[in-house]
C-alpha cells in the first residue's frame, strides 16, 4: 500500500486536497449566506439610525429618532398584539390537532395510514400565498363558502367573514394551522417512534388501558419534543405575512395587521414616500423579540430535554 505523502506541518497531501474541496463545495452557500442574509441584517441595523427612503445615500442621521417614533405608536402596539393573538391561536391549534393526528396515525393497525400522511402533508407544500388568494375567494360575501350555507339553509344572507375582526382573524388562524399541521404532525409522529414498544408492551402487562397509558406514559416520554416543537412553531408563526398579506391585507381596519406586514406597510408604502429606515427599525424590534422568545424557549427546551426521566411514580393507576 503506498504511503500517504506529508506535507512539512504533518497534514496529508490527499488530506489537504479533501480540506480544499470541501471548501470549494460550500463556497456557494458562504457567499449565498453573507450576500443574502447576513449583509441585509447587519445594514438593517445601519439603516434603522436614519430616515431613508431606500433611494440615493445616508445623509439624514436621526439616531434613535425611528425608536421611539415606533415605541409611541399605537398602530405598532397594534400590530404588536395581533402578532401574538395569531401566535397564540395557530400554536395551540397546531399543535393539539397535530398531536392527535399522530396518535391516530401512528397505530399500527390502521389501514392506509400512509396515505392519509401524505393527504395531511399535501397543504404544507402548497405556497402561503396562493391558499390565501384561494380562502379569500371561498370566504369572500359572494364566495362559496356563504353560497353553501345559503343552499343548505343555513343562512339568509352572506356572512362578511373577512369584514369583521373578529371572524378575520379566527379564519387566519385556521387556515394558517391547517397549512402548517402536516409539518407538525410529522415531529409528533417521529417523538412517538422513538418510544420503545417495550414500555408499552410492559404497561400492558401492567393492566393499564389506552387512557393510562396516554397519560403516564406517552405523553410524559414526550416532553422533549414537544418541547422543540413549541420552540419552532412560535418562531415560525410570530413571521407571518403572506397569508396575511393576501388573505385579508392586514384588515379590517388593522384588525389583523401582524409586525411584518406592519414593516412592509412603511417600506413598501403604496400611498407615500418609502420609510425604509423607520421599517428598518421596526424589523430590528421584531427580530429581536423573536430572539428573546427563542432564547427563553431554548432554556425550556435545554431543562425539558436534560432531564433524566423518571419513573411513573409508583406505576400506573
Amino acid at each position: 500500500m503506498a504511503k500517504k505523502i506529508k506535507s512539512s506541518n504533518g497534514i496529508s497531501k490527499y488530506n489537504r486536497n479533501k480540506y480544499i474541496w470541501a471548501y470549494i463545495f460550500i463556497l456557494p452557500q458562504i457567499i449565498v449566506f453573507f450576500g443574502f442574509s447576513l449583509y441585509p441584517i447587519v445594514m438593517s441595523y445601519v439603516y434603522s439610525f436614519y430616515d431613508w427612503s431606500g433611494i440615493g445615500p445616508l445623509t439624514n442621521f436621526v439616531g434613535l429618532k425611528n425608536y421611539t417614533r415606533i415605541l409611541t405608536e399605537s398602530s405598532f402596539w397594534n400590530a404588536f398584539g395581533n402578532t401574538f393573538v395569531y401566535t397564540a391561536g395557530f400554536t395551540v391549534v397546531s399543535i393539539s390537532i397535530a398531536l392527535i393526528l399522530a396518535l391516530v396515525l401512528n397505530n399500527p393497525n390502521l389501514k392506509g395510514r400512509g396515505i392519509y400522511r401524505t393527504v395531511y402533508f399535501l397543504p404544507v407544500v402548497t405556497t402561503m400565498a396562493i391558499i390565501g388568494i384561494v380562502m379569500q375567494n371561498i370566504f369572500g360575501t359572494q364566495g362559496f363558502f356563504n353560497e353553501f350555507l345559503k343552499a343548505i339553509g343555513l343562512i339568509d344572507q352572506s356572512i362578511s367573514w373577512l369584514s369583521n375582526p373578529v371572524l378575520a382573524m379566527i379564519l387566519l388562524i385556521i387556515i394558517g394551522s391547517w397549512k402548517e399541521i402536516g409539518i407538525t404532525m410529522i415531529y409528533w409522529l417521529t417523538g412517538l417512534q422513538m418510544i420503545p414498544r417495550e414500555v408499552y408492551e410492559a404497561a400492558k402487562i401492567d393492566g393499564a388501558g389506552s387512557w393510562q397509558t396516554l397519560r403516564y406514559i406517552t405523553l410524559p416520554l414526550l416532553k422533549p419534543i414537544g418541547a422543540t416543537i413549541l420552540l419552532l412553531t412560535v418562531v415560525s408563526s410570530m413571521r407571518v405575512f403572506d397569508l396575511v398579506k393576501t388573505l385579508t391585507e392586514g384588515g379590517p381596519y388593522f384588525a389583523t395587521e401582524t409586525l411584518e406586514l406592519y414593516i412592509y406597510r412603511f417600506a413598501f408604502a403604496p400611498d407615500g414616500p418609502s420609510q425604509v429606515g423607520f421599517a428598518s427599525a421596526a424589523g430590528v424590534i421584531l427580530g429581536l423579540t423573536v430572539f428573546i422568545i427563542s432564547l427563553i424557549l431554548g432554556w425550556v427546551v435545554y431543562k425539558v430535554s436534560g432531564q433524566k426521566r423518571k419513573p411513573l411514580g409508583g406505576g400506573i393507576k
